[in-house]
């Protein structure tokens, strides 16, 4: 029996080949579209995945702006932080995060999809998310990839 064949190969970070992606949030459900984001970040799509590299793509998501949430989580949803003074418990739905940036609604939904560790900071600095639907990255030549 030839045993070579059945060695498990595993990625490390000189043989990962990392492509750009680009990805359009309009019209998209945040939840449902930060989850797919998350999986190409964490190179879950691949076949040489290994859960302690980053082999994952970068991501551009551009019309964050547009991205929408079912029901009335627009209102209702909470975002709780604490400041960590006493009484420092401060409090924030969606609506208000929107006005301030829509951006932070798409970044705050991926980044509570990714791992709490080390490998989940790194991730997370592959995404790049824009309210239009300009990006500076065309030198990268991203693909475009739909859900």
């Amino acid at each position: 029996m030839d045993t070579l064949s059945y060695k498990t190969i595993s990625a490390n970070d000189a043989t990962v080949e990392k492509n750009w992606v680009v990805v359009d949030a309009q019209a998209a459900v945040l939840g449902r579209f930060a989850s797919e984001v998350a999986k190409i970040l964490r190179g879950k799509h691949k076949p040489y995945y290994t859960p302690h590299v980053d082999c994952g793509d970068n991501v551009i998501v551009i019309n964050a702006d547009k991205v929408r949430l079912t029901g009335r989580k627009m209102d209702e949803k909470v975002y709780v932080r604490h400041t960590g003074y006493p009484g420092g418990q401060r409090i924030s739905t969606p609506k208000l995060l929107k006005q301030k940036s829509a951006t932070i609604l798409v970044e705050k939904a991926v980044r509570g999809m990714l791992p709490k560790t080390r490998l989940g900071r790194d991730l997370y600095r592959n995404l790049f998310v824009y309210n239009g639907s300009e990006h500076p990255h065309a030198a990268q030549q991203p693909k475009e990839v739909k859900f």
